[in-house]
């Protein structure tokens, strides 16, 4: 699954560790969705689209 969390993370300055700290998960998690080794819980998708002010197809693509 094609995701821009790294795009959007990095729009806003944000470090992986910040953005896990909001979210309440690891930075390693962070990096593994942003790498694609990982697909996010849906639970963790709505905290990201949250934490962007996005809708989760707006950071997710599974089309690809």
């Amino acid at each position: 699954m094609h995701n821009r969390l790294r795009v959007w993370r990095a729009e806003r300055r944000w470090s992986q560790e910040a953005l896990a700290g909001m979210l309440g998960v690891s930075r390693q998690t962070i990096n593994s969705i942003e790498t694609g080794k990982y697909d996010s819980s849906l639970k963790l998708a709505f905290r990201l689209a949250r934490a962007f002010d996005c809708r989760i197809e707006d950071i997710f693509d599974d089309s690809q």
